[in-house]
């Protein structure tokens, strides 16, 4: 059954829809009806639907404006136009944000009932398609290029020679094109079950080419359980579309699948010989355990802007990078005291903890010098001090400081990471505070003055206030406008754009649906009042 929201102004029409239409008999459960493209935009981002049937003239926000702003918020979510004929080709510039039908009116509920059944052949079809195990073809010659980039990076940076032929070849392939700066971007993908068992298959390639196929080029492999991908093009095409691809398939897998995906994305960068640390970047990434994100991690979100050479360390001081990342106490205590416990000999247990010890201390404070404020990390530098000296050889003392150094840095990430969320959060909206009366303000402007991603900022403010982005945005708007409207000189067309409305119809909408009365009326009270006050 899949879920439809229905919008349109003319509530003659909209009630027709709702009423005469068997939605269930179709295979669609109406979960909501707005009468105008706010409160359209406002049911997308609460219920989440799989169809949006809207007419493409409403007020507030238009239609091709209403599936632009969908798209943001709700990429997964299919749409169809409501049109009448003469705006027919005018509706048509919208195809790219997932409009798979358009129905002229006037349409009877008949008519209305087989173009549904229709649709939900088409959405059949997209589900299944997501769906298929056939694996994907792979792009061997391609392949056999990148995959070496992302894994080992380049050798021999000094060499001249080297280096050309790499970017000769990246020509070849079609990823670096003449006259224009192609950016890159590196993404890891993991699909896990409800009891958190990876299911990730190589077919799953198929499924999230079928997404990315929509947004930009991009080579993808599968490798160890994951599915990593190369995403390339123009700044400005990663910039715009990279956010909303990876909401896509985290939506689409968790509603099409039934699955959950945890996916780790890099920064952009602009040279493709440092593909590895982009490689790097979006494995740490998915190591973070940050509860506001949920299954999106973006490396920007947790970490400086600031990367360094990864050394290959001993597979535990890799357990125990993952394990401080994702701010997991526990484990981090249990594989210290697992390695130390399996050393079946005392030379052999000197050697590896000798060793461990000055990698693992660099490793750990690497990613604290990244995530914690430098005060909590000199005072774990004095509390678990490194003087070589006093370790060298002594079994008790290096196994002492690897657990607590690992212990502390965990709990200092875990709780950094909650605070660091809690401060996006009031920076988000100190920034609606004051930028409130700006018609242009949105969720992507707002990540984009904060530098975090808009999936992370999105979800993070519902978890802080409970809240929508366009929730709190219209409720600090129409605070505003109370109190703006108490002024006499003020006419309402003044105080909407005083408050970031360039229609008035709109502004009047949203001040009615937030007090329970029009602008005028609003006016008109306070005036009764202030004479009632002056009698007195």
């Amino acid at each position: 059954m899949y879920t439809v929201i229905v919008a349109d102004d003319e509530e003659g029409i909209r009630r027709a829809l709702v009423r005469k239409i068997d939605w269930n008999s179709l295979g669609f459960e109406l979960v909501g009806e707005a009468s105008n493209g706010a409160e359209a935009l406002d049911l997308m981002e609460k219920l989440c639907p799989d169809l949006l049937l809207t007419d493409i003239m409403m007020p507030f926000i238009g239609g091709i404006e209403l599936a632009r702003q969908v798209r943001e918020v709700r990429p997964s979510t299919q749409i169809v136009f409501l049109t009448g004929y003469e705006v027919f080709e005018y509706a048509k510039q919208a195809i790219q944000y997932n409009i798979i039908s358009y129905l002229l009116k006037p349409i009877s509920a008949d008519e209305l009932s087989s173009e549904l059944i229709k649709i939900r052949k088409i959405i059949d079809k997209k589900f299944e398609q997501f769906r298929s195990n056939n694996e994907a073809k792979e792009h061997l010659d391609t392949l056999s290029f990148v995959v070496p980039l992302l894994l080992d990076g380049f050798q021999h940076a000094d060499s001249v020679n080297n280096r050309g032929n790499i970017i000769s070849e990246a020509s070849r392939q079609g990823l670096l094109e003449p006259g224009t700066e192609i950016s890159y971007c590196v993404m890891v993908i993991g699909i896990c079950d409800k009891n958190g068992l990876n299911v990730t298959s190589k077919a799953c390639i198929n499924s999230l080419d079928l997404i990315l196929d929509k947004y930009m080029k991009h080579v993808s492999f599968y490798m160890d359980g994951r599915v990593v991908t190369l995403l390339y093009g123009t700044r400005r095409t990663l910039e715009k579309y990279l956010h909303i691809a990876v909401e896509d398939i985290s939506q689409s897998v968790d509603r099409i699948m039934n699955l959950r995906s945890f996916i780790g994305i890099s920064r952009i960068g602009d040279d493709i010989v440092n593909l590895h640390e982009l490689y790097v970047e979006a494995m740490n990434a998915l190591s973070y355990d940050n509860d506001a994100s949920g299954s999106i991690r973006y490396i920007s979100d947790v970490e400086n802007d600031f990367f360094s050479d990864i050394e290959r360390f001993e597979d535990f001081v890799a357990m125990e990078e993952r394990y401080v990342r994702g701010g997991l106490i526990k484990e981090a205590e249990e594989t210290c005291d697992r390695l130390f416990d399996s050393l079946d000999n005392v030379s052999k247990y000197k050697l590896t903890a000798n060793f461990i010890v000055p990698n693992l201390t660099s490793s750990v404070y690497k990613i604290l010098y990244s995530v914690v404020d430098k005060e909590h990390t000199d005072r774990l530098q004095a509390e678990c001090p490194l003087q070589m000296t006093d370790l060298y050889g002594n079994i008790s003392n290096i196994r002492d400081y690897c657990r607590k150094l690992c212990v502390s840095a965990a709990e200092l990430v875990k709780d950094q990471c909650r605070k660091s969320g809690s401060r996006h959060c009031e920076l988000a909206l100190e920034y609606i505070n004051r930028e409130f009366s700006n018609p242009d303000i949105s969720l992507v402007s707002v990540s984009r003055e904060i530098a975090v991603s808009p999936n992370y900022l999105s979800a993070l403010v519902r978890r802080e206030t409970g809240s929508t982005f366009i929730e709190l945005l219209t409720k600090r708007r129409m605070e505003e406008a109370v109190t703006l409207l108490k002024y006499p000189a003020f006419k309402v067309k003044d105080v909407a754009l005083k408050c970031g409305y360039v229609d008035q119809h709109y502004f009047s909408y949203s001040f009615k649906k937030e007090t329970g009365m029009s602008p005028i009326q609003y006016k008109k009270q306070m005036s009764e009042e202030d004479a009632t006050g002056a009698d007195v």
